[in-house]
């Protein structure tokens, strides 16, 4: 029933006559108006929506598109051809589809099936898996096109309607805590002056709620039943992206009226603090402002992907040459002498004469004719030694990456128990990607913070409440193994007392001091009443519980007769909470009139006090300050202000400054604790001052016109002057669990983070303290528009502004590089916009990427994007942009890596990224674990594809050129489609799965400076990828040159024959998979049972094939008949070529890894033999363990771990000035001055 009342009452308030210098309250002039017409109906301002008649919208000229949404790769119609296009930019696919075409012809040296069916099965698995991931962002896309909101049908009858099924025109209904389906023009609202709060955060990242306002002309729309015959028209600018604009008018009952911004509610808004709205559709789908802020979903490839291509134009050009030195043999006119290349007819036998060259039945060779022959040759060569070119290679890491995926997916590291969400890899092309991030772009609210509001500090009277020791000074502390005692601060420093910050525990209804001298409990009296500074405590806590737009809602816990608040912004909340807590409990509040429960020192009992509202001056981004003018019960009136401390100094009395220099202390404290602080403050007005005043404040509110801005702020000024302070409040915008944490582990990785927020600036500061992006020792360089550039408006002097300021940083920054403090840059969004202009970007990016951290504020969605792709395109390094709203879509696919928060603000930006989270601390773990192992794991599954390939086709081309390329295959055409399918594929897959070179707590916990190898491309770069190439060739050589040379001239058989084609080709390929199979093994870290069973698996494999394809008839295996029971088994000497080769063939790698391990150590060779050679003890207790752990830390600039090191250097200097001050107090006291002139010392 209370609950009731309580709404009935916030109903009633005519919040319209309580704001001054909101927008939405501003009447338009005539002027305005005017211009509003004009604009209506010209280009760009054609748009027409009939109000309460969707129908209408169903067809030209009025037809605009549905509420639906996609944010799909592909649909049905374009998914054939952009995924066959996405398979074949690949160069190797493209390849074997030429390939496959020419086997069509009888010039292939293969059957068509051989060659078809293999390119059929890559690029078929490789679109299943793109249609997989699609449906899975379709599903996606269906849970938001499928809710629901209340819509108007006929005679004032509101039904659910899907949000998909939404048409321009219709009415809806949204109720509190609901987002808003479409863009909507504002008819009424829950409260009685059409006023509504929207929280836009999704949008634009900002956390105060935004007022709206309907046009009065449409407050009667209140109740289900007045739409019943509602009609109306409203024309109206066309679809585009400007979040803040809006220009029409709309036709009701026979009058024309104006519109503005103040009565759009933009899509993905969500409506707060106002019961329910009624809104009709404006723009719908792909039309509204939020999605035409998006981007269509971008096809990404990783950085190992690109490079891939490139290693194929040197396998190509490798085929390509051993094709065209065969080819040119061709080209000899006495090769028509050879016999074993002529190709008689059954009766001219002998007969070569060229002048019957007809008589040669083979149309793709005929002596006679080099030229002819040589071109068909070479392109049936390209067939031939194909397998240099890895045609499974794709679909092998295709493959992998799925497996990689559901193993990120399934890590139970990487789920939340609070949200019940855990990791997902939305797509599997950017796994490797993950270990080579070395810029991260981050949005703030939602991303790093949780939007709520805790009360952590406050400062009264020149003391400090709410404890001082933070996790930074006990880092420090016991790093210098020294127990921390409390700092004192010395207000003067020629007075021994000292006013030093006290302990408080907030969770109780107490507010006390480490001494005692005050203390507020609910069980007794508060001994702070016989203080002498208990008037200020007392006005404190007033300006804290009036000075505000809260609204009081009673909680469900009515036993503690506590309230809950809803307010235009969570500081606010945390405020009325706190207040609450201590004793000041703000009740309830009508149109004039607010009402505390307070505690009365004279009566030692609780009273419930009344305090007329005179005015509410409100808080803007212009002002940064908020006041009240109240009377009390005895008709004394004041002014209760709060703002920013800068704000509020300048407006204090010299009366009032009692406070200001241990205010001072204690504000740059919580700064450094990443608080968020507000002064308070207060002056008493008699009242033939405020009638005055009133009444100039008045006609400036009534003024219609250009000039009623300046004239409100000049009625302001005049009042709120000669402030007395009272302290400052310090509350914690809560960062999500976990953050500060990770972004040390970022920092130590060797990763830059930029922070960039639609929030204001002085918010954004205070979150970089938070979380460690900035420290209180960072020389910071703050670019905005300064007055005169801002107020000219001319782009010209703006661009001179800024880039003064960017050279001027910059140059200090060259001058200071070499010193220990690092540099943060702050921008806002208007210098940014400057900025990012062609002629000035390279400049600011210049300075930003050589500052240690920066820092965006007030960045549109927009302006996110573009900020995201000229880092990408200036610095060509691996970025990743991490959010959680609508407004971070942009930057989320214009990155290289997008990262959705999948929390509280929908599922917009979880919709549009590669990899969803639930909370930002388990990137840390996504890339340096995962990301680690996934890059190292694709580049040594490349790089051994490579060898492995190279190794086997260029067997084919020595044995060509051996039988000076008669023609003649080396292995059976089963060999050849078994090896990549079968033989090869398990352990290289094994490999890409499971492969680690050091732990997850290692790699996580001990060194995560390991990560730096993916961006510096240690595994995957030019000189590995040429090596292993190499290493394919000498491999080859060896394989070839010892079976072609051992087995020719030496009996295979008992019976002294020597091997024939068939028992040649047989024991090279076996030699080959006996290679290739242990090189895999020399090269893999980890190993599991999988390793193992994969690994000497395959080669059983080959050996159970081999017996059972022989096994078949003639027919079927052809020459391969019994060739391992009768032909190669029997002989000793087959077994014997096979383990010489295999020695032989390893040993190059081996001398070579020996070398390296013992002279060239990486960072994961020495971990790993500490490891091994460590296993029976703790090896983290070893000493070398925690040398090599000391020499791998990075020397950061930012994080946790930087600010304690930053404050191990403060408290040294602040020791040995005392020591010095000490030493200077004690040499020229009296008694050693005595001491050291006596004539006995």
């Amino acid at each position: 029933m209370v609950a009731a009342s309580s709404r009935k009452r916030k109903g009633k308030i005519r919040w319209s006559k309580l704001y001054s210098f909101a927008a939405c309250f501003r009447p338009l002039t005539s002027k305005e108006r005017l211009a509003a017409r004009e604009l209506i109906c010209q280009p760009g301002f054609s748009r027409v929506v009939f109000c309460n008649e969707p129908h209408l919208h169903k067809r030209k000229p009025y037809k605009y598109p549905y509420n639906y949404i996609s944010t799909t790769k592909y649909n049905v119609l374009t998914f054939l051809p952009r995924a066959l296009f996405e398979q074949f930019r690949r160069v190797a696919n493209f390849y074997f589809l030429l390939a496959a075409i020419f086997s069509l012809f009888s010039l292939a040296p293969f059957s068509r099936a051989s060659l078809i069916a293999p390119l059929v099965f890559v690029v078929g698995i490789s679109m299943l898996k793109e249609a997989v991931e699609d449906w899975h962002r379709f599903l996606q896309d269906l849970d938001v096109n499928n809710r629901t909101v209340k819509t108007h049908i006929s005679n004032g009858v509101f039904v659910d309607k899907l949000w998909k099924e939404l048409r321009v025109g219709d009415v809806v209904k949204v109720n509190k805590g609901e987002y808003f389906p479409s863009d909507l023009l504002l008819l009424s609202s829950g409260n009685e002056d059409g006023v509504c709060y929207v929280e836009t955060m999704n949008l634009d990242g900002e956390t105060n709620l935004k007022i709206k306002r309907c046009l009065e002309a449409s407050l009667c729309l209140n109740e289900d039943e007045e739409f019943s015959k509602f009609k109306a028209t409203v024309h109206c600018e066309d679809p585009n992206s400007n979040l803040y604009t809006f220009v029409g008018n709309i036709e009701f009952e026979k009058e024309s009226y104006p519109l503005s911004p103040s009565q759009l509610l933009l899509r993905d808004s969500k409506l707060r603090n106002t019961d329910y709205i009624y809104g009709v559709v404006i723009f719908s789908g792909h039309d509204t402002k939020a999605v035409r802020n998006s981007t269509r979903s971008p096809s990404k490839r990783s950085r190992i992907e690109r490079k891939m291509d490139h290693i194929i134009y040197i396998l190509f050009s490798m085929l390509v040459l051993v094709s065209s030195f065969g080819s040119l043999l061709y080209l000899r006119q006495d090769m028509v002498d050879w016999w074993y290349l002529q190709l008689p007819d059954d009766n001219k036998v002998n007969d070569l004469d060229d002048s019957n060259s007809e008589k040669y039945d083979d149309r793709f060779f005929n002596p006679s004719k080099p030229v002819q022959s040589a071109g068909l040759q070479f392109i049936r060569a390209l067939i031939l030694y194909g397998y240099l070119i890895p045609i499974s290679l794709y679909v092998s890491i295709e493959v992998v990456k799925v497996l990689q995926t559901m193993l990120i997916n399934k890590d139970i590291e990487l789920y939340d128990d609070v949200t019940c969400k855990s990791v997902q890899a939305r797509t599997s092309n950017l796994n490797e990607e993950l270990g080579q991030v070395e810029m991260i772009l981050s949005d703030k609210t939602g991303t790093l913070t949780c939007n709520q509001m805790e009360f952590r500090k406050c400062s009264i009277a020149g003391v400090s409440y709410g404890g001082d020791i933070t996790e930074v000074d006990l880092a420090a502390s016991m790093r210098m193994n020294a127990d921390f005692e409390p700092f004192e601060f010395s207000i003067d420093e020629t007075d021994g007392a000292t006013r030093s910050f006290e302990p408080f525990e907030f969770s109780v209804s107490s507010f006390s001091a480490q001494n005692g001298n005050a203390r507020l409990t609910k069980t007794e009296g508060p001994n702070w009443i016989h203080g002498s500074n208990l008037f200020d405590i007392t006005m404190f806590f007033r300006v804290m519980a009036l000075c505000h737009t809260g609204i009081p809602l009673e909680d469900d816990n009515h036993k503690m007769d506590k309230l809950s608040y809803e307010a235009e912004s969570p500081e606010e909340v945390s405020f009325l909470i706190a207040s609450q807590e201590f004793g000041f409990q703000f009740c309830r509040r009508t149109q004039s009139l607010m009402v505390l429960r307070e505690f009365d020192p004279s009566s030692m009992k609780e009273v419930e006090r009344e305090y007329k509202l005179l005015n509410l001056l409100e808080f803007s981004s212009s002002r940064k300050r908020m006041s009240v003018i109240v009377s009390n019960e005895d008709g004394q009136i004041f002014l209760l202000c709060k703002g920013a401390d800068s704000i509020i100094f300048d407006r204090l009395a010299d009366n009032g400054r009692a406070y200001e220099q241990a205010t001072t202390m204690h504000l740059s404290s919580y700064a450094e604790d990443g608080l968020r602080t507000l002064a308070f403050a207060y002056r008493t007005i008699e009242a033939a001052e405020y009638e005055s005043w009133n009444t100039i404040f008045t006609q400036a509110k009534a003024t219609i016109g250009p000039e009623r801005e300046e004239l409100l702020e000049q009625a302001s000024e005049t009042i709120e002057k000669d402030l007395i302070l009272l302290g400052v409040v310090a509350v914690e915008d809560k960062l999500q669990k976990g953050v500060p944490e990770c972004i040390d582990k970022l920092a130590q990785a060797g990763l830059k983070i930029w922070l960039l927020t639609g929030d204001k600036r002085e918010t954004a500061i205070n979150i970089g303290f938070a979380c460690s992006l900035l420290r209180q020792d960072m020389k910071q360089f703050h670019l905005s528009l300064s007055r005169d550039a801002e107020s000219n408006n001319q782009v010209k002097d703006m661009k001179e502004d800024i880039l003064q300021q960017i050279e001027s940083s910059y140059k200090m920054v060259c001058e200071e590089r070499n010193k220990e403090a690092p540099f943060g840059l702050v921008i806002d969004g208007k210098a940014l916009e400057i900025a990012l202009r062609g002629d000035v970007k390279d400049e600011f990016l210049q300075l930003a990427v050589n500052c240690a951290s920066v820092i965006c504020c007030r960045v549109s969605p927009k302006q996110k994007a573009l900020i995201t792709r000229l880092v990408k395109q200036y610095t060509g390094k691996t970025t990743l942009a991490i959010g959680d709203g609508a407004n971070d879509v942009g930057m989320i696919q214009e990155a290289d890596i997008g990262v959705g928060i999948s929390g509280m603000e929908g599922m917009q930006a979880v919709m549009a990224s590669d990899f969803s989270l639930p909370q930002f601390r388990f990137l840390e773990r996504l890339l340096i674990v995962h990301g680690h192992w996934c890059y190292q794991r694709i580049s040594k599954m490349v790089l051994y594809f490579v060898y492995k390939n190279v190794a086997f086709g260029l067997t084919l081309f020595y044995y060509e050129l051996y039988t000076s390329f008669s023609g003649e295959v080396l292995y059976d055409d089963w060999y050849m489609t078994m090896f990549n399918v079968m033989l090869t594929s398990l352990p290289v897959i094994a490999l890409g799965v499971l492969e680690q070179d050091v732990s997850s707590d290692i790699c996580l916990q001990q060194f995560p400076a390991l990560y730096q190898q993916g961006p510096r491309n240690v595994h995957f770069s030019w000189s590995r990828i040429i090596g292993w190439i190499l290493n394919g060739v000498v491999s080859s050589l060896v394989i070839f040159l010892a079976n072609i040379y051992i087995l020719s001239p030496t009996a295979m058989r008992e019976n002294g024959f020597v091997a024939d084609i068939d028992s040649l080709g047989a024991t090279t390929y076996t030699c080959i998979i006996w290679t290739v199979n242990c090189q895999i093994a020399l090269i893999t870290s980890h190993f599991t049972w999988i390793q193992h069973l994969s690994i000497w698996g395959s080669i059983l494999l080959w050996y159970i094939f081999l017996l059972v394809y022989g096994a078949l008839p003639p027919n079927f295996s052809g020459n391969a008949f019994q060739v391992l029971v009768e032909g190669i088994g029997p002989a000793p000497l087959y077994w014997m070529i096979t383990v010489l080769v295999v020695v032989v063939s390893l040993l190059p790698y081996f001398i070579h890894i020996v070398i390296q391990r013992s002279y060239f150590p990486m960072d994961d060779h020495i971990i790993q033999e500490m490891e091994q050679c460590y296993k029976k003890y703790d090896v983290r207790d070893n000493e070398m363990w925690v040398r090599e752990q000391r020499n791998s830390q990075r020397s950061t600039r930012i994080g946790f771990s930087a600010r304690v090191d930053a404050k191990i250097l403060s408290f040294n200097q602040q020791l040995q000035q005392k020591k010095l001050s000490i030493y200077r107090s004690v040499t020229n006291s009296p008694i050693y001055r005595s001491i050291t002139t006596s004539p006995f010392s």
